[in-house]
């Protein structure tokens, strides 16, 4: 009985090992190659349960199908205008061939030495054929730096196709310059930012020079509009005051006279005013109505009348009569 047991168990562990050795399961990730004494006899890319003879007479190579990410170890280029740039690159890459991808390179550590070898190349092409300031610029209508990847990603795929696998993209994680160049670029950087600011700067002061020109421009044409309108507007005032005295002259001269006479003495007759007229001024006319001259000073000629600003009243001087003759 216990003979028996053991038979059985031995049976069923022949079968679990037969069932191993012969059926394989291929995952959605992978692709799987059956070889025959080392010999490719048949891909298989469907993920599923297969089978196979035993080992070693036949044996299941897994090759990995996903998208996968490969980092370029930092890289010295130089460009077109030989200028030293270090770039950190990294590139995604995807089996298309099983087949081919085992007979070429045989496994992914073969694939990336192989991938590293063309991107670097391809990268070291093509910024051979672009100048710095394509790769990394202020003016966005100058940089280049998609095209020149898109470029490197064409050129790698089309070189690693012969390999069984693709490459889908390269893209940059840094870009920067050798540690013995960083210097002398942030120096002419630094420069270039400069003349930048001065041309903006020179651009606004020429601007601003001439709003303010126009400005003056604008203001000088708006003083003589004025002046111009109130020059009409004085004239045309004296016109009617003219118009206005010689209405009033009509009517009553000798009122007239005398208004306006009252009006001389208001405008030049003040506490500080002294003046000297002969007996026969006009302006003596309303003050003088007796015919005599008029001195407040015996040293004063008898034909003339001196008024003192203590004794003459702005509007209405008030004059003392001295006899003719002394």
């Amino acid at each position: 009985m216990k003979i028996l047991r053991n038979v059985i168990i031995a049976v069923i562990a022949l079968g679990f090992l037969a069932i191993n050795l012969v059926f394989f399961q291929v995952d959605a990730t992978e692709a799987a190659v059956v070889t025959q004494f080392g010999e490719p006899v048949r891909t298989i890319t469907d993920p599923g349960l297969y089978t196979k003879l035993p080992d070693p007479l036949q044996s299941v190579v897994r090759i990995n199908t996903q998208l996968q990410v490969y980092n370029l170890p930092r890289t010295e280029f130089l460009t077109s205008d030989r200028n030293n740039i270090v770039l950190e690159a990294y590139a995604t890459w995807q089996v298309t061939e099983s087949l081919l991808f085992l007979r070429t390179v045989r496994d992914t550590v073969n694939a990336q030495t192989r991938l590293a070898d063309i991107i670097n190349s391809e990268i070291g092409s093509a910024l051979g054929q672009v100048e710095l300031q394509q790769l990394v610029s202020t003016d966005t209508t100058q940089v280049m730096l998609s095209e020149t990847l898109s470029t490197i990603t064409e050129e790698a795929a089309a070189r690693t196709s012969d390999f069984g696998f693709t490459v889908t993209d390269v893209r940059l994680r840094e870009l920067t310059f050798p540690q013995a160049n960083l210097t002398s670029v942030f120096q002419r950087m630094r420069s270039e930012r400069e003349a930048i600011a001065r041309q903006l700067r020179s651009e606004g002061t020429e601007q601003a020079a001439e709003i303010r020109a126009n400005a003056d421009a604008d203001a000088a044409q708006i003083l003589a509009d004025a002046n111009q309108q109130a020059a009409e507007i004085r004239g045309q005032a004296d016109a009617d005051a003219i118009a206005i005295y010689a209405a009033a002259f009509g009517l009553d001269p000798e009122f007239y006279q005398f208004s306006r006479t009252l009006q001389a003495y208001a405008a030049f007759i003040d506490q500080n005013t002294t003046l000297i007229l002969p007996s026969d001024s006009p302006l003596l006319n309303y003050l003088n109505a007796a015919g005599s001259s008029f001195s407040l000073n015996p040293g004063v000629d008898d034909n003339q009348v001196e008024l003192s600003p203590t004794e003459v009243a702005p509007a209405e001087p008030m004059l003392t009569p001295t006899p003719q003759g002394g």
